[in-house]
């Protein structure tokens, strides 16, 4: 195994023109907030933000980064925006992300998740002041589960849309890497598991659903209580895209793949754990079992092996499940209790970053 790849995001970063695409979803606005923290010019290209409430929208004016309204589907309108922002490192985010949700649309999760990677990939590679491209994807492109944990080199496949189009996406990555060899864009995907963090609203997602049941004060029903998941912050399954895409630019011969960011293998938590949890955490609400309420079909227990992203780019989890419960509920109570997000969201940034700085010193 080589050495890691040296790599510094707390100065690669400052300066640096950024574009990043999905910025009114979850993870895609806690992105640019975070490369905002370490100093880079962002840009972001996304529709309206997905969700009421969301993130994007209540942080408003305090994200400090330029924001461009578009479909990565529509091809002029995206490769007009990366000429005006000229950027060297552009992160693509934007799809349709919900497992249920594509069943229920599964041409719009085909055409966002598939299409809309191969516009935006087409759109990057003309643009040549851009040297590295990462791609995110999702723990679920794997073909079949595993508990070991997938490695990065596991068969792809899936069942229902939205897994499907995220492998297929994957696909087409190896495919424009493949049209580009030895050229100046480096590419690689990222396969990250559930994360959890402040500002998520989305419907049909764990713990969302569990602030939701804490407001009311009911119980939150779970359909799968033993299914297990890689569970993790959303500020530790970024750090690992910014480490990732430093990586693309400084050693893009060992870089250009795909990688896997999760909690070690047989950390995770299983839903009826990170539930109770969650639930205890915030004081109100309650669990419940319905094994006949129905659903899309899932596997049962998802695990990534993300040794290679630890071994190769020095990645670590930082906050393990007890702090990323006390994190991501910090945040929710400030929020009931009528703190801004934008002083959430700085708060939480400000210590990650001052405990990632400790780590290296």
């Amino acid at each position: 195994m080589d050495a890691p790849i040296p790599l510094d995001p707390h100065s690669f970063w400052r300066g640096r023109s950024v574009f990043v695409t999905g910025t009114t979803g979850f993870k895609g606005c806690w992105l640019a907030l975070l490369l905002r923290e370490l100093g880079a010019n962002v840009v972001g290209f996304a529709t309206a933000p997905p969700t009421e409430p969301s993130l994007f929208e209540l942080v408003g004016d305090a994200r400090d980064f330029r924001q461009i309204e578009g479909d990565v589907r529509d091809r002029s309108a995206l490769a007009a925006a990366l000429e005006e922002a000229a950027p060297s490192v552009v992160f693509h985010l934007a799809a349709q992300s919900l497992v249920r949700v594509g069943y229920e649309q599964p041409i719009e999760t085909w055409d966002t998740n598939l299409m809309g990677t191969v516009q935006a990939l087409e759109a990057v590679k003309e643009q040549d002041t851009i040297a590295a491209c990462l791609v995110v994807t999702t723990d679920k492109v794997y073909a079949e589960p595993d508990g070991r944990g997938h490695r990065e080199d596991d068969r792809l496949g899936g069942t229902g849309p939205y897994s499907a189009s995220k492998a297929a996406a994957e696909i087409a990555v190896d495919s424009m890497r493949a049209r580009l060899q030895g050229g100046p864009l480096a590419l690689a995907t990222a396969r990250a598991g559930n994360t959890l963090g402040g500002g998520d609203w989305a419907t049909d997602r764990l713990l969302p659903d569990c602030v939701r049941a804490a407001q009311r004060d009911e119980a939150i029903v779970l359909r799968k209580p033993d299914a297990v998941r890689p569970w993790q912050h959303v500020l530790d399954v970024l750090w690992g895209y910014l480490l990732l895409a430093e990586a693309l630019v400084v050693a893009p011969e060992r870089a250009q793949k795909a990688w896997n960011f999760g909690p070690n293998v047989g950390e995770e938590d299983s839903v009826r754990k990170l539930a109770t949890r969650v639930v205890g955490a915030l004081g109100s609400g309650s669990v419940e079992i319905d094994l006949d309420a129905g659903g899309p079909e899932e596997a049962n227990v998802l695990r990534l092996d993300a040794s290679q992203a630890r071994q190769e780019l020095g990645w670590t989890s930082l906050l393990g499940a007890e702090s990323c419960i006390e994190q991501t509920v910090q945040w929710y109570a400030g929020w009931l209790e009528g703190e801004l997000p934008a002083d959430l969201c700085a708060r939480d940034l400000r210590s990650y970053l001052a405990s990632r700085k400790t780590l290296v010193s």
